[in-house]
């Protein structure tokens, strides 16, 4: 029989997969991974403890897992305060830091219309470094 935390753990994992899957999709959408943004792609499935054969085999074939973006808008804005965390830390990505958000913002479900403001208001509060609890609150009132 299978322990909850069993399930948690095997949950968690598949959505981590499914959220990797979906920005190696983003990555690769111009045709082709940039030696920096493959770096930033390791970083990030160590963060979320995608294993080396997972990552692999994610790259060879990102639609092997469901993109599972999510429902609720304060989900949302949750995978984007953390990926706009790691895309702040990681230099490499230097000028197309905001580039780079925009498109995992997208991918989250964030409307292409507005997805600018979003993104720049988005790394304002990061470069602030601000906390989860008040990335969430001001940016469900940026437009109040």
């Amino acid at each position: 029989m299978t322990s909850f935390s069993e399930l948690f753990d095997s949950g968690f994992k598949v959505r981590n997969k499914g959220h990797f899957s979906a920005i190696v999709r983003v990555a690769l959408s111009d045709g082709n991974v940039t030696d920096k943004e493959r770096e930033f792609l390791e970083k990030l499935a160590r963060q979320l403890e995608i294993t080396d054969e997972e990552f692999k085999e994610i790259m060879a074939d990102p639609t092997k897992y469901p993109i599972n973006p999510p429902y609720l808008y304060i989900n949302r804005l949750e995978r984007l305060y953390d990926l706009g965390r790691m895309v702040r830390l990681d230099n490499n990505l230097g000028e197309k830091q905001p580039e780079v958000l925009t498109r995992f913002a997208i991918a989250l479900g964030f409307t292409p219309s507005n997805v600018n403001y979003i993104v720049d208001k988005a790394l304002k509060l990061i470069d602030q470094k601000v906390d989860l609890d008040t990335f969430i609150y001001e940016m469900q009132h940026m437009n109040k």
